[in-house]
């Protein structure tokens, strides 16, 4: 597994992952039960991470929905 991403913005991981399923890429989102032991201040982003021979494929997804990756 790759890091393909990681972000605070609850609406950005949101629509990410709706794009990845949409493609049919499966994915992990690690760190929710850090964030909410820190309090659910937002303080730790979460990450999603992908498979590391669909890493290309899903940065290409993200792309098509106008989705800029931060890390």
């Amino acid at each position: 597994m790759e890091e393909l991403l990681r972000s605070n913005d609850l609406v950005y991981l949101s629509f990410v992952r709706h794009v990845l399923e949409e493609e049919g890429i499966e994915f992990m989102q690690l760190d929710d039960h850090m964030s909410a032991l820190e309090g659910s201040i937002g303080a730790l982003p979460r990450r999603i991470m992908v498979a590391s021979e669909l890493l290309e494929r899903a940065k290409s997804a993200i792309g098509n929905a106008s989705l800029t990756i931060t890390k």
